[in-house]
Order: C-alpha cells, then structure tokens, then sequence
C-alpha cells in the first residue's frame, strides 16, 4: 500500500509522522506533499519519508491520500487533483466541514472517508470519528481504522451527522477543556498564587481525574460524588456551578459547535444556509 498525505501543516505532519513511526505501513511508500519550500525543507529533515513538490509525481501511485489541507483550499485543490486520480483510489479527508458529496463530486470519485480528529493527536492522544460512503469495503475501512489509530483512538459513526455531533464533543471539545483551565488558572493567580504553581495546580488535578475516569466504569458523577461530601468544599463549589446553569451552557456549547459544523458542511456543498 502506498500512502499520500496532502498537506504539511500540524494535522498532515502529525498524521505522516505517526504512520512512518507505527507499523501500518509494512509494505509500501509513505509521501507527502506541500507547496512551501519552507514547509517542504522542514518535512526533508524529517527522513521519515517520500516528499513531493508535484503532485504528478506522487499523486498517480497512492492507493490511500490523506488530504491535511484548510477548508477553504479545497477547491483549488480538489480541481488540481482531478485529472489525476482514479476510482481505486481511497481518499480520507480530515478537512473540517467539506462533505463527502463534496468530495466526490470535486475529485470524480467514489471511495472517500470523512474524518474529524483532534488536537491531542499531536502527542498521540487524539480521539477521530469517521464515516465512509458506501463504496468503501469494510476491509478498506479497517485499514483505514488502523491507519487513524496511529493518532490515538478512533471510532466509526454511521452517518455524516454523527460527524458533525462529535465535531461539538471531541472535535472542538480540547476548547472546552482549555477553557476550563484557563478559568482555574485564573481563580488560582487570584487567590495569590504563582503562575507557574497555578498551572501545576491545574494541570496535575486534570491529568488525575482523566486518569481515575478511565480506571474504573464510574460515571463523572458517582466521581463527584466521591470528592463532595455535604457541606463541605467541593459540595460548595457544585452548588455554585449549578446554580449558574453551568452544566446546560456547556450543553449548549457543544450544540453550537454542532451546529456550526452543519452549516459549514451545507456551505461547502453550495446550498443556502438557515440561521432559524
């Protein structure tokens, strides 16, 4: 299997990176492609693997091309790309918002996997949903699977809805998570402490709830339940948060990413957008 990622920026990099490194290629060629000399001298020093300038010199032999490019160079490069693909060809995209009908419509293509991953992927800890449209196999979807998990964990949702949902909990959910942080961080600095002592406070006690969550079924609230006894510290500072209708905002955050994720997807297929 040869293997092309399109695009050398923080995704496309962290994506060749992770599949040179990992043992999902065992047979076959990993290339990537980029436009900036910058980026393509810095992608050289790398040695991990085949790097191109043109697409026709790498573009004709992959039989799966991750396309790692901003939404608004799709397009041009889908226009680019055309002349030179064909309907073996696997594409995975993880461009946010530009639709599988999109895709297959700008390359002439039947085979195409939409993805959304996230940022932890950069140091391995990345969580990517995926969906396919129907011409791709279910063996062609495993390979994708086990291409994806060299990012961290991945998951297959029926549906390009189920995309759009996860871009408003693990897709732009990392935001949320620093969000929260930062208000910790702050209250810390507050409170008189050293930024660097805030920032060890806050991040240590992420690290270790992540850590308690995933080491047992407990759900997040039996762990509340765990830390907050009645008229204590903890209980306090819940109450406050309900209180606030902490718990509905941050619902409603997610839907707004959701929904922003619909509209961006619609945008890309040229249909008109309802705001009601």
């Amino acid at each position: 299997m040869n293997v092309l990622v399109i695009g050398g920026g923080n995704m496309g990099m962290t994506y060749a990176a992770a599949i040179a490194t990992s043992n999902f290629l065992t047979d076959g060629s990993l290339m990537i492609f980029d436009k900036s000399e910058e980026k393509l001298n810095e992608l050289r020093s790398k040695g991990l693997f085949d790097v191109h300038d043109q697409l026709a010199t790498c573009l004709p032999k992959a039989d799966v091309v991750l396309i790692a490019v901003k939404p608004v160079h799709a397009p041009g490069l889908m226009a680019e790309m055309k002349p030179m693909v064909s309907d073996e060809q696997l594409f995975v995209s993880i461009m946010a918002g530009v639709t599988i009908k999109t895709i297959r419509k700008g390359l002439g293509v039947g085979k195409v996997v939409r993805a959304m991953p996230n940022l932890p992927a950069l140091v391995g800890l990345g969580m990517t949903s995926f969906t396919a449209s129907e011409q791709v196999s279910r063996l062609e979807l495993a390979a994708i699977e086990r291409l994806l998990d060299t990012t961290g964990r991945s998951i297959m949702l029926p549906s390009e809805s189920k995309i759009d949902a996860s871009t408003g909990i693990s897709g732009s959910g990392p935001a949320y998570i620093f969000y929260f942080m930062q208000a910790l961080m702050d209250a810390a600095t507050k409170m008189g402490f050293l930024e660097a002592d805030a920032r060890l406070l806050v991040s240590q006690t992420f690290a270790g709830a992540v850590e308690l969550f995933n080491s047992s079924a407990l759900s997040p609230e039996d762990w509340m339940a765990k830390v907050a006894s009645k008229g204590g510290t903890t209980r306090a500072a819940l109450d406050s948060m309900d209180g606030n209708n902490v718990n509905a905002l941050i619902q409603e955050a997610a839907y707004a990413a959701f929904r922003r994720a619909e509209e961006l997807g619609k945008q890309s297929e040229g249909k008109e957008v309802s705001h009601a």
